[in-house]
C-alpha cells in the first residue's frame, strides 16, 4: 500500500494490519483513545501504521507520533461581518505562518451551539482554540478545560481563561467625542439630540455604553440614559428601533452612536425606505469599520478594532505556561469620514 500510485490506507486497512477494531483505530486517530482507555502500546502501533501506510495527506498524519494534529481552531459568532471576517483572515495568515492548519467555525451566538461545536473540534484533536465573541465564554472554557485544550478568549472576555479584547470603553469615548464635536461645528446641540443605538447586555456593549455616557455627560450634560436604545445585534431590530424613533419624533437625532456594523446595516435598511431629507444633516459614529460606510452621503466616524494585534497577543498567551485569567486590552483606532484603510484582504495575490 505504500507503492506510488496505490490507494492510501483506510481505517479498515489499519484495523486489519493492527488487529484492532475500526472504532479503536478511529479513537486513536482522532486523539480520544485515552478516554476510551485504549492501551498506549496499541495507540503507538496504530499511529505508526497510519504514518507508514499514508493514512492521510493532511497535518494530522505528521502530528500522529507527537500527539499534535497541527490544527488550530477559531470559533466565531458570525461570518457575515467585516470585523469577524477580517479577524478570520488575520488568524489564518498567522496560523499558516507557524506551519499549522487553521480551522474556522461559527456558532451563531447560540451558547449551546458554541459548546457542541467546540466538542466537535476537540474530537478532531485541535491543538489550540481561539474563542471569539462567544455568548458564554466560561461555558466553552469548561468544555476545553475538561479536554485539556489550550484556549484564549478574543473580543469578549471570560472569567476563567485569559482574554484579549478591544478597549471598548476607550474606543467609545473617542467615537462619542468625534460625533459631538462634528455636530457642534454646525451650531449648538441639545443633549437630547445625541443617541446610541444597538448592542445588548454583553461586556463590549456595556463598556461602549459607559464610554458614550461619560463623554456625553461631560460635553453636553443631560441624562445620557434617556438616549440609549440597546436593540441587540439584529439589523431588523435596529431598523425597527429607528422606525419607532422616527414615528415618535418625525426626524432622526442630530447625531448618534451605532454599536456595530450589524446595527449600521439596520440603519441602512431604515434609510432605504425614506427620502434623502431624512438624513441630510445627521452625524453617525459606528463602533466597527467598513470602508463602504466611510463614503455614505453623511459623515460617518468609525472605530477600527485591531483584530490582528488581538490574534498575535492570543498566540503569545497560548505560548505561556499557565497564563492567568486576566483581560488584555488592545487599543482601537478612530477612522474619520471619507477614509479607506488597508487590511488583511490587501495581502491577497491578484491572478493575471
Amino acid at each position: 500500500m505504500t507503492d506510488t500510485g496505490k490507494k492510501k490506507a483506510t481505517i479498515y486497512d489499519l484495523s486489519v494490519l493492527s488487529g484492532s477494531s475500526p472504532s479503536t483505530v478511529s479513537a486513536v486517530l482522532n486523539g480520544s483513545w485515552r478516554k476510551r482507555r485504549i492501551k498506549e502500546a496499541t495507540a503507538t502501533l496504530i499511529q505508526g501504521l497510519a504514518v507508514d501506510h499514508g493514512y492521510t495527506a493532511n497535518l494530522q498524519a505528521r502530528g500522529l507520533r507527537s500527539s499534535r494534529s497541527g490544527l488550530v481552531g477559531l470559533l466565531l459568532p458570525v461570518y457575515d461581518n467585516r470585523y469577524f471576517s477580517s479577524m478570520a483572515q488575520s488568524f489564518e495568515a498567522e496560523v499558516r505562518s507557524r506551519g499549522q492548519c487553521p480551522v474556522v467555525v461559527s456558532a451563531c451566538r447560540d451558547p449551546e451551539e458554541e459548546r457542541q461545536v467546540v466538542e466537535t473540534l476537540i474530537s478532531y484533536s485541535i491543538d489550540e482554540l481561539f474563542i471569539a465573541g462567544a455568548t458564554d465564554p466560561d461555558g466553552v472554557h469548561d468544555v476545553c478545560e475538561k479536554a485539556g485544550l489550550r484556549h484564549v478568549n478574543i473580543d469578549l472576555p471570560g472569567t476563567k481563561a485569559p482574554s484579549v479584547i478591544s478597549d471598548n470603553y476607550g474606543g467609545a469615548r473617542m467615537l462619542t467625542q468625534a460625533i459631538i464635536e462634528r455636530a457642534l461645528a454646525d451650531g449648538p446641540v441639545p443633549p437630547e439630540e445625541i443617541y446610541l443605538f444597538g448592542g445588548r447586555d454583553d461586556h463590549a456593549s456595556r463598556e461602549r455604553i459607559r464610554g458614550f455616557r461619560d463623554v456625553k455627560r461631560a460635553m453636553l450634560g443631560g441624562d445620557p440614559d434617556a438616549c440609549i436604545r440597546p436593540t441587540g445585534y439584529s439589523p431588523g431590530m435596529t431598523a425597527r428601533a429607528f422606525e419607532a424613533f422616527y414615528a415618535d419624533h418625525g426626524k432622526l437625532p442630530r447625531g448618534f452612536f451605532v454599536n456595530s456594523s450589524i446595527n449600521l446595516e439596520g440603519l441602512m435598511r431604515f434609510l432605504a425606505q425614506h427620502p434623502h431629507e431624512t438624513f441630510a444633516d445627521i452625524v453617525v459614529g459606528c463602533y466597527d469599520y467598513d470602508p463602504f460606510g466611510s463614503f455614505l452621503p453623511f459623515p460617518v466616524f468609525m472605530i477600527r478594532q485591531d483584530s490582528e494585534a488581538m490574534i498575535t497577543k492570543g498566540f503569545e498567551i497560548l505560548g505561556t505556561s499557565r497564563a492567568p485569567a486576566v483581560t488584555h486590552l488592545v487599543p482601537p483606532m478612530l477612522v474619520p469620514p471619507r477614509t479607506a484603510l488597508t487590511g488583511p484582504l490587501d495581502a491577497l495575490k491578484d491572478i493575471e
